[in-house]
């Protein structure tokens, strides 16, 4: 009547932009997940043309859709869409255990490979090289002949490692600050029995041993996809139905206990899924370093620390992180194939020496 905006029914005029500016919020989030999606598959057909052997965009797409595995088609399906496939899932299940690792710990430093668990694998793989004879070669090529061996022995140590840490926080108390020294310094003693398994091999078996150390998505292969994808999907899942969990224990431990959250449980939790998916990832493929730092802390940085998006943008950072990585591995120096782990050092290391000064600015 006088000009003055109605605050009848409830005042909804009043908060129809807060309203509207969540939308826009959503919108942004979600379109930029899936501008994410389109990148990664750009880059996918892309790094199938790449190589040694150059094929062209429209063969790859022609071979991918008509399933051909003859002429180009057979290098497109036999040799390079199993890294590609590889890359993409290793690189999106490091990312996301990085992100649950950290969110439970509430430390941006926690990830896979600074809390040892790439360490006690490494330690896994070299017992199984040295003591089941999983590393042959010759003086010109050095192969590991019983991957499943290395696989399964990498698998166990690490997942130990994880059970080590949480039994020790355990006897103490189960917090943030106690897992991660818990994980220095189991990473520390698998570190040092590393290097005994290297004083104890023969030439053979330490070329083999360093050779499974480097990281390489050269041994991918679909069993091995296939077995990383069943760990990965349930882990995944599982991350997101706890999405509202790790968004609450964000704002620290007294608050989401005060809004009934099971911080405990929800860490341990967290801890093993993460562990063992890394682990997966690890056992398989070798040291991949980096990755469960880089990609969750690019996602932070775009996406925020809301978990609805953070635990699908990590993921999608990282497995485009690592194709990007492995494509530039396969090319920058080819006909000669560079492992993938020594370029993820390279990016991952000035990066965890700016957290590294961050996180001491932060704390003056």
């Amino acid at each position: 009547m006088n000009g003055e905006p109605d605050t009848n029914h409830g005042g909804h005029a009043s908060f129809a932009p807060i309203h509207m500016l969540y939308r826009g919020y959503l919108k942004k989030k979600l379109l930029f997940l899936l501008s994410g999606v389109v990148v990664l598959v750009l880059i996918a057909l892309f790094s199938a043309t790449a190589g040694s052997i150059r094929i062209g965009f429209a063969d790859v797409v022609v071979s991918l859709l008509t399933f051909d595995h003859g002429g180009a088609g057979r290098i497109v399906w036999d040799v390079r869409m199993p890294r590609i496939v590889a890359a993409v899932l290793v690189g999106a299940g490091l990312s996301l255990s990085g992100t649950m690792m950290q969110s439970v710990l509430r430390n941006p430093l926690a990830s896979p490979y600074t809390l040892g668990l790439s360490s006690a694998a490494a330690f896994g793989a070299s017992c199984a090289i040295v003591f089941f004879d999983a590393g042959v070669g010759t003086t010109s090529t050095i192969l590991i002949n019983d991957t499943f061996t290395v696989a399964a022995s990498a698998f166990i140590f690490s997942v130990l490692s994880t059970l080590a840490i949480l039994l020790l926080t355990l006897l103490t108390r189960i917090t943030s600050e106690s897992m991660v020294l818990a994980g220095i310094a189991i990473g520390s003693i698998f570190s040092a029995g590393l290097t005994l398994m290297q004083y104890l091999a023969n030439s053979i078996q330490l070329a083999s041993i360093i050779s499974w150390t480097f990281g390489d998505l050269g041994r991918a292969n679909w069993q091995f996809i296939l077995i990383t994808f069943l760990v990965f999907l349930p882990i995944a899942l599982i991350s997101f139905f706890y999405r509202w969990d790790f968004n609450a224990m964000d704002t620290g431990e007294e608050t989401a206990r005060g809004l009934g959250i099971r911080t405990g449980a929800v860490r341990v939790l967290g801890m093993l899924s993460a562990s063992v998916l890394s682990a997966i990832a690890v056992s398989f493929f070798g040291t991949i370093a980096f990755i469960g730092l880089l990609g969750p802390h690019i996602a932070r940085r775009i996406l925020g620390g809301d978990h609805r998006f953070l635990l699908v943008g990590s993921p999608l950072i990282g497995a485009v992180i690592l194709l990007v990585a492995d494509t530039a591995a396969r090319t920058i120096l080819s006909p000669m194939v560079l492992p993938v782990g020594i370029l993820t050092s390279l990016m991952g290391g000035p990066l965890f020496i700016y957290l590294l000064i961050a996180t001491r600015g932060r704390r003056r």
